[in-house]
């Protein structure tokens, strides 16, 4: 295990990127394990393949979501308990975050064969697509419990201050993830169905490796088989701040899967358009969301000691950090975006789509780190239902309106996309005069 990082003395700045950046690398390596998949199937198999994998993203995300956010809440309540000091709470919390990722995984494995095909349908994925992402999401929701049980063990990570080892991990599974997918593809001449085998074997791989290191962890947090059962107390504590904070990832999930069966209505080419584009703009994402992530867990700890003023600071420094990085990998990805594009199909009509989705969407990454890093900062300090409710209002409720409304009287893809910056500027402007509420009723009070 890498050395964990002191958040409730010294500097700040420094600090937040040792925490944030290797958090980011792991998002965007995370990703890659699905634009491999993308990629893989758009050059070796078909666009209708690509397609296929690109449909399955909204829906997959919807479902993994609330679990994810309960892990965000194990994040903060394990920071908390550092804070405090509390090593007997701190084991009893490891053990269950254990518990509640692996039976989330199940619960979701056994659901996903039930519903799979009924939700593509109603997704109005295409007939010549829907076998393939049919087979593609059953393969991937059998991987849920290894899914799981790697985000709930980063988050364990990431409260003690050491998000390297959950990137160390997940390389060694990026690899065999890459390696897999061609195997799949080219040797076996499979299609959607052998890129979701292989994404859940490597995702087997890299929780396994995380589990190995926290059962034999000698220092800091480990995980105790003593402990490895749910304690009430403590999860009431974990979804307090965890289901708010799911809720709040499901709903932008939701509103997707809303635009996504508008894509889907468009035809193929905007759907593997799409899909690509989506695979190269979350790499921005990923950047604003591991300064969210800091700020949540540097807040969680301080906030635990009592030390408020240094919370507030921590804000400031990430809102400044994630600003900065944001308008760099903004840049970047909207300067090399065709080339990158050109790496997942050659088709000019999906190129030329999946462009003009990266132009209106990593645009806008700005405002998104406004809404991410104060939703960060309100779950260090507990709050994780406000975000949830104002995220429904201004993302959700904006999104699906436009869909129903001004999208179904202009169906074309520039329409449709609209709605993205739209619902982030909403969203911004509301949790942005909430959080300063919160700051001085609740704290400076």
């Amino acid at each position: 295990m890498s050395k964990k990082i002191e958040m409730l003395s010294g500097s700040i700045t420094d600090k937040i990127l040792l925490f944030a950046l290797p958090l980011a690398l792991t998002g965007i390596l995370q990703q890659l394990f699905n634009a491999a998949d993308v990629m893989i199937v758009g050059r070796y198999s078909s666009k209708f393949a690509m397609a296929a994998v690109g449909s399955n993203t909204p829906v997959i995300g919807l479902l993994i979501n609330l679990f994810v956010g309960i892990s965000l809440g194990v994040n903060v309540i394990i920071a908390r308990y550092i804070g405090q000091k509390n090593p007997d709470k701190i084991n009893k919390a490891t053990g269950t975050a254990v518990i509640i990722s692996v039976s989330g995984g199940i619960f979701l494995a056994i659901l996903g064969q039930i519903i799979a095909r009924p939700i593509l349908s109603l997704m109005s994925v295409p007939e010549n697509v829907l076998p393939m992402a049919t087979s593609y999401f059953r393969i991937y929701m059998m991987g849920m419990p290894a899914i799981l049980l790697y985000n709930f063990e980063s988050a364990i990570f990431r409260s003690y201050g050491d998000t390297k080892t959950p990137l160390f991990c997940l390389i060694i599974a990026g690899i065999l993830n890459v390696f897999l997918n061609l195997f799949f593809t080219i040797c076996l001449k499979r299609n959607a169905d052998g890129v979701a085998i292989a994404t859940v074997l490597s995702n087997l791989v890299s929780s396994l490796i995380m589990f190995f290191i926290l059962l034999n962890n000698k220092t800091g947090i480990r995980i105790e088989k003593k402990c490895l059962k749910i304690n009430g107390l403590i999860l009431k504590e974990i979804l307090k701040i965890g289901v708010p904070a799911g809720i709040q990832s499901m709903l932008f999930s939701f509103s997707n899967i809303i635009i996504q069966s508008s894509i889907n209505s468009l035809g193929a080419d905007i759907m593997a358009a799409s899909a690509a584009a989506f695979n190269i703009e979350i790499f921005a994402y990923f950047v604003v969301n591991s300064f969210s992530q800091a700020a949540s867990t540097f807040i969680g700890q301080n906030y635990g000691a009592g030390q408020t003023e240094r919370c507030k600071k921590v804000t400031r420094r990430a809102l400044l950090l994630d600003a900065g990085f944001t308008v760099i990998i903004s840049f970047i990805l909207i300067v090399f975006a065709r080339k990158i594009l050109f790496f997942f199909n050659e088709d000019p009509d999906v190129i030329s789509y999946g462009r003009t989705r990266i132009l209106f969407i990593t645009w806008f990454q700005l405002v998104n780190v406004l809404i991410e890093v104060f939703s960060g900062t309100l779950r260090g300090y507990g709050q994780s239902f406000a975000p949830a409710v104002i995220s429904f209002f201004g993302v959700c409720g904006v999104r699906i309106t436009w869909v129903y409304t001004v999208f179904n009287s202009h169906k074309d893809f520039y329409t449709l996309l609209t709605c993205y910056p739209i619902s982030w500027c909403v969203t911004a402007v509301i949790l942005t005069g909430y959080y300063f509420w919160f700051i001085k009723k609740k704290i400076c009070n």
